[in-house]
């Protein structure tokens, strides 16, 4: 767990201006007290990194106050912007969750960018929503928690469950999951199993994934026509929502191109707050499906935590 000290906290009575600091600041379900950016939005709590200022600094050639980039807490010991959406700082009871990373620069339109001349919180800086409340001041540390994405991989196969032949679609699909969680930023923990084409046993191991509150499952194999193809039967009585746009787009992409993408069943959905995707299992048809797949993967997850990035 990694510790950051709290520099400063700071407040404005309006948005767009610089912030003061002040001995305390209160923090509540609406994010910091008597402050112009609290309300129920994602952007409750803005933080900024010491080490983002001092690079400016040195760019601007003079020193910068704490709270000039209107930030309400001043941090050191941690490069913000390299945290993720999800992801939360702690302190006691105090809990803080991360839920964007930088903003839109408005330019002249914003006294902060006309009396400093720039502003680093656009690149730098990061934004929180509080999911509980407490006091806050210059001299408190926060604990860094990063959220650890936790993934199951289950290749489908009666053969390689055997032995009888080296299972390559997992390995691949692992593969591209770290690739991709790596390309977020992301803190992750990824299991593989090889079983066979057994539905009790596939079922089994889907509940204690929901149970264990994985965030993702991928399946590979299973999703044919064949009468041991099974993994779309088995999954589609636990989906709590379906998302059939991922796989009907698929079918449709790949589809135009060879006709026999149109015979996979693959299903996408939640188990309550766990992705499940099922794929074939033809390492060429998990690395075209992987490719449509990773484009939803952050929006689903801010989605299932409540999470509304559009505003």
């Amino acid at each position: 767990m990694t510790k950051i000290d709290i520099l400063s906290v700071n407040i404005s009575e309006q948005k767009g201006t610089i912030k003061k600091p002040v001995d305390t600041i209160e923090l509540d379900k609406t994010g910091v007290a008597n402050d112009a950016h609290s309300g129920n939005w994602h952007r409750q709590v803005s933080l900024l990194a010491q080490e983002s200022i001092d690079k400016f600094s040195e760019q601007a050639k003079r020193e910068i106050a704490f709270g000039e980039f209107a930030e309400n807490i001043t941090t050191k010991g941690l490069i913000l912007h390299k945290t993720a959406p999800l992801d939360r700082f702690t302190m006691g009871d105090m809990l803080l969750e991360v839920t964007q990373i930088g903003k839109k620069c408005h330019g002249d339109n914003c006294s902060i960018f006309r009396e400093v001349g720039n502003c680093v919180m656009p690149k730098e800086g990061i934004f929180c929503r509080v999911l509980k409340g407490g006091e806050l001041k210059a001299g408190d540390q926060l604990d860094y928690q990063p959220r650890i994405i936790k993934t199951l991989i289950i290749t489908l196969s009666d053969r390689a469950s055997r032995g009888e032949y080296v299972d390559k679609s997992g390995p691949l699909l692992k593969k591209l999951a770290e690739d991709f969680f790596k390309s977020k930023n992301r803190h992750y923990e990824i299991e593989t199993l090889i079983i066979p084409d057994n539905e009790e046993q596939l079922k089994t191991i889907l509940l204690r994934a929901q149970a264990e509150n994985y965030d993702i499952v991928f399946t590979t194999g299973g999703t044919g026509i064949g009468p041991k193809d099974i993994t779309p039967d088995v999954v589609k009585p636990l989906l709590t929502k379906e998302i059939p746009g991922i796989m009907e787009l698929i079918r449709v992409k790949y589809g135009m191109e060879k006709a026999n993408a149109l015979m996979s069943r693959g299903i996408a959905g939640v188990m309550n707050k766990t992705l499940i995707y099922t794929l074939p299992g033809n390492p060429k048809a998990v690395n075209e499906y992987c490719n449509e797949i990773f484009k939803t993967i952050e929006h689903s997850l801010y989605m299932l935590n409540e999470l509304d990035l559009h505003g």
